[in-house]
Formats: C-alpha cells, structure tokens, sequence
C-alpha cells in the first residue's frame, strides 16, 4: 500500500491559505523508507522526523513558537563566541542508526558538528506547539537523554515556563549550564511578550 503519492493542485491546511503545490504527498504514519532516502527527502511544509522505519510529522508551530525559537538562539549566540556555543535551529540530528530526531533548538559546545549532526548537543530545547501530544514530546526529550543529551529542556511560550527533563519533567525557575555559568529565566526569555 503506497504512503506517498503524487499530487499537483492547492492544499489548505487548517488555518492557513491555501498552497501550491506539485510533491509528493505523505498519506498516513507509516512508510517503508530507508534512512538512505529518508536523509535525501525535502518535505513541502515542515521537516519530519525518522523513528524506526517511520516518518513522522511534527506539530505545527506558531509564532509564539518561532518567536520563543529565535529569542532562544538569539540568546546562545550572543554568549557564543565567548564560550564556543554553536546553536542551530530545526536541525535532523541521528541519535541512535534508525532514529533521526529534530530539535527545536541545540546547543553545541566547544565544536560545530558535522552536517547531520551524530554527536549529541550539549542543550536540546523543544517549544511546546498548541498541537503537540505531552506523551510524544515526553518521548523525544527521552530520546535526547538516552542518546547523552547532557542538558535536555521543555519551554511552554503560553504559560511562559521551563522544564528539565532529568527523571521525567520537572518544572524549573531558571534553565541552566551551570559547568559554563549560563543560566536563564523566564523573565529574561519572556520579556519582550506582551
């Protein structure tokens, strides 16, 4: 049974004017692609994730989301010459050989990694989306902490609070890097929304 098909025509997704297109089109969770082909597959909206022979779609973000994503990175890369951080955005990174995950934001440090990055950040953030499944995102941040993510983070923009995730979530008032003296709170990261 075929979980791509090739369409041209207009899509609408909920909330959105509707779009061009002429891709191929993701029907269903499941698929039978390799990571080979998984690694060279651009996506028409937003990148999907590799779990275990799957690819899977992630939340739609909205502009809380890409707005706490950039004061995030905005934030390591002004400490980022003077530490040698190396923060990147919705980058596939390969945690373990059939599973390829994407962060919100990872924190490198003292090196820039390779293309698709094999080696685990020293920060992984996720921004909590208005459609995102706690249990799913429980999960991914696990993920990140099996694969040697030493500092592993949950930011929600709308109730404008921190998590760490070390044995399960824990709600934090501050998020830090204590070994390079970072830390920041939610006062810092919220201030510039109303």
């Amino acid at each position: 049974m075929p979980r791509w098909t090739s369409l041209s025509g207009k899509a609408r997704r909920r909330g959105h004017p509707p779009v061009e297109y002429g891709i191929l089109v993701y029907v269903g969770r499941a698929t039978a692609l390799s990571v080979e082909e998984y690694l060279h597959t651009s996506f028409p909206d937003l990148d999907r994730e590799y779990r275990d022979g799957e690819i899977v779609q992630r939340a739609w973000p909205d502009y809380l989301h890409g707005k706490t994503q950039g004061l995030l990175c905005a934030f390591f890369l002004t400490l980022g010459e003077q530490l040698s951080l190396h923060p990147c955005v919705e980058t596939r990174m390969r945690v373990s050989p059939n599973r390829y995950l994407i962060p919100d934001v990872a924190v490198f440090h003292p090196g820039e990694p390779d293309a698709v990055p094999e080696t685990p950040p020293l920060v992984a953030i996720e921004i909590l989306s208005p459609d995102d499944r706690l249990g799913e995102v429980r999960e991914k941040l696990e993920d990140y902490r099996t694969w040697g993510v030493p500092h592993v983070w949950l930011v929600d923009p709308r109730s404008r609070r921190f998590y760490t995730c070390d044995a399960g979530l824990t709600e934090a008032s501050s998020l830090t890097v204590p070994e390079l003296g970072i830390e920041l709170t939610p006062n810092d990261l919220f201030k510039s929304f109303k």
